[in-house]
């Protein structure tokens, strides 16, 4: 989640000091349903059938969404942190440096607070009032699975499916082009899932038995015939749709009409993850209103839905938050999904602004939080030594965190939970780095340290605080968590964390390379602006690499690049003869040729420019292909250094900010163009 103030308003937060919280009011019983809320029970309870009230899973990325979206698990939408309050963690004692059972024995009790707090979702930390009245309504669901009746294989033999069954299946037939088909984890995760759908007397006994290309193929025929629509029939589809979601799209706040962020409820499906994720594969049930637990004003009337005999999960009334509905997530037993108000909304633009404005503060106060963490290399007690180093990493690298993954999540790791195995010691006080990531993406990496820092992991990676011998899968910082970096942190500066330093990173280094740019090209001969964007992409990329924001290549890179190099070679083709043209007229003495010399000249000069702005194109893209530039502008730089840039250099803004980043950032446009970070 967000730091403590990040979604208080931020004319609230300069306020003076707020009074005493307001109490919670009691959440009203979900018994009765309002006039016009329709009530009923769906074909089967609704679910996909499965052990009846299992904890209900976190879900992936196969439903993205744009920046725009403000679903998600209550997981850091930065950095995956599950910072959980301080008034919220099990009080316990700190072990003593080297205390190796000491430490595993609270990093269970913490790990157990953690759980329980994200269990209780929903909740304020800072307890202010947020809003007096809020209307909105509700979420939109995803239609119910109409069965198609083309049957499967089973040993060469058609095999009937009930609609359930027969909906999974559809599930991962129309999956069978994708790389998880060559995953066993997916296979046996979707196997696990199918065989509790079909039951344990079913014909069906092994997946690899299963034939799934009438499926597949019936799935492809639907595919083709979308796209022989009519644009009549899509411009009817995109009405209806439009007219449909129309009324989840915004809600009111107080009088003031807002954008609301993800309003859809993500259909069933076969959950992807990040990276290998180990859950991969298996099956994301439907949620329905019995799910869902709805926060909205006082005497508003209560949202509807389309299934008859349900009511809502539960109906609260808690104005210190700003979510408007959320449930638990079916893959993970501890994440929860929300439907908050849009990026472009007031909440979510103050929230933008304060965290900016923090890392901002960091700035000041740099070079003593680098002086105290200097300081710890050469401390005696281990645990702060360690600490230092975790410090000096994280500040010069940019590295997330890092927490304690429970077994049945992705085996990722940030700084504090590096692994012996994960850092290789070479020549001249170089450290090698790799591992892998959020996201599961590989962080490979060698730099040069001080030479203390160097001292120091020699002997990390070989004993730990007891004097205990190493193994490579040892902790390499064993006497402390993020938790303990964050409590030391937030004793130098109020709400600082370690996502604190990532966001700083990145904007500091943002700003001081665009301003060395600008300082290297006075005096040089002006430049067009799609110049002037390349220039600016290189700056991103440099910090798309420090966050380690990597992605594979696109697969229509190549094919994106053959076309470019087809079109360089039809525009230099037609250059030439031109200048061929150009050079024949030149050779006749008529006055009646001078015309015919100027307009060539003209259109030489045009295609020079079309060629040499295809040629830059084609250098950015080939150098961009396996960095993220977005991520980063969507949530580490702080964008007035952008826009400073663009009025400074007369770029314009939509150059650098798609339409989703100019709203999501439009609080920012009025920046003067001498704004530094």
């Amino acid at each position: 989640m967000s730091d403590s103030d990040d979604d208080v308003p931020l004319v609230k937060r300069l306020a003076a000091p707020p009074a005493k919280s307001t109490p919670k009011p009691t959440p009203k019983p979900a018994a009765k349903p309002v006039a016009g809320q329709l009530q009923s029970k769906p074909r089967d309870n609704g679910a996909i059938k499965k052990k009846p009230e299992t904890e209900d899973e976190d879900d992936d990325e196969d439903n993205e969404e744009s920046e725009e979206s403000a679903s998600s698990s209550d997981s850091d939408d930065e950095d995956s942190e599950s910072d959980v309050p301080l008034s919220k963690r099990r009080k316990s004692k700190s072990p003593g440096a080297g205390s190796t059972g000491a430490k595993r024995k609270r990093a269970t009790q913490e790990k157990e607070s953690a759980k329980r707090s994200r269990r209780d979702p929903g909740s304020s930390k800072s307890g202010q009032v947020m809003w007096k009245t809020l209307r909105h309504s509700g979420v939109l669901f995803p239609p119910e699975y109409e069965p198609h009746g083309v049957k499967m294989l089973y040993d060469g033999k058609p095999v009937n499916l009930t609609p359930d069954q027969e909906e999974v299946a559809t599930m991962f037939a129309v999956m069978k082009d994708t790389d998880y088909m060559k995953k066993p984890v997916f296979l046996k995760n979707f196997w696990e899932g199918f065989k509790e759908i079909l039951g344990k007397n079913h014909v069906i006994k092994s997946l690899d038995n299963c034939d799934f290309t009438p499926i597949y193929d019936w799935h492809m025929a639907q595919r083709e015939a979308k796209k022989t629509m009519t644009k009549e029939e899509k411009d009817r589809i995109k009405k209806e749709k439009d007219e449909k979601e129309g009324k989840y799209k915004v809600a009111y706040v107080d009088g003031r009409c807002e954008p609301v962020g993800n309003f859809r409820v993500e259909p069933p499906g076969l959950f992807r993850g990040r990276g290998e994720h180990p859950k991969m594969g298996k099956i994301k049930r439907r949620i329905y209103p019995r799910d869902i637990t709805i926060n909205i004003g006082e005497g508003e009337a209560v949202p509807e839905h389309p299934y008859p005999g349900q009511t809502w999960k539960d109906i609260k009334h808690d104005h210190t938050v700003t979510w408007l509905a959320y449930w638990k997530d079916t893959i993970s037993s501890k994440d929860y999904k929300y439907v908050f108000l849009g990026a472009t909304s007031t909440f979510k633009a103050d929230s933008d602004l304060a965290k900016y404005e923090k890392a901002r503060k960091l700035k000041d106060l740099i070079v003593d939080v680098r002086k105290n963490y200097e300081r710890d290399w050469e401390n005696s007690d281990h645990k702060k030594r360690q600490m230092g180093v975790a410090m000096y990493f994280i500040d010069k690298l940019a590295l997330r965190a890092g927490h304690e993954k429970d077994d049945d999540e992705a085996d990722t790791v940030g700084c504090c939970t590096l692994k012996v195995e994960n850092i290789d010691l070479e020549p001249n006080n170089k450290v090698k780095f790799d591992f892998l990531g959020k996201d599961s993406i590989r962080y490979e990496n060698v730099v040069e340290v001080h030479p203390t820092v160097y001292k120091n992991l020699e002997r990390f990676r070989k004993i730990d605080a007891t004097g205990k011998k190493k193994k490579p899968g040892d902790q390499l910082f064993e006497t402390f968590d993020a938790q303990d970096l964050n409590k030391e942190l937030k004793n130098i500066m109020d709400g600082l964390s370690v996502k604190v330093f990532r966001t700083y990173n990145a904007s500091i280094t943002l700003d001081r390379l665009l301003a060395e740019l600008e300082a290297s090209k006075m005096g040089a001969a002006a430049q067009s602006v799609d110049e002037k964007k390349a220039d600016y992409d290189s700056a991103n990329k440099e910090v798309a690499i420090l966050c380690n924001h990597q992605r594979s290549v696109p697969k229509t890179h190549t094919n994106q690049m053959e076309k470019i190099q087809e079109k360089l070679h039809i525009l230099n083709t037609e250059l030439k003869e031109l200048e061929e043209e150009l050079a024949a007229v030149q050779k006749g003495k008529s006055d009646g040729k001078k015309a015919s010399v100027e307009s060539l000249l003209s259109r030489i000069d045009k295609k020079k420019q079309a060629i040499f702005k295809i040629e830059l194109q084609a250098r950015s893209k080939e150098d961009l292909k396996t960095v993220a530039l977005g991520t980063s502008k969507i949530n580490y730089l702080d964008p007035r250094i952008t826009v400073a840039w663009c009025k400074r250099n007369d770029v314009p803004i939509e150059k650098i900010f798609n339409k989703s980043l100019l709203g999501k950032f439009n609080w920012a446009m009025d920046v003067e163009p001498s704004f530094r970070f």
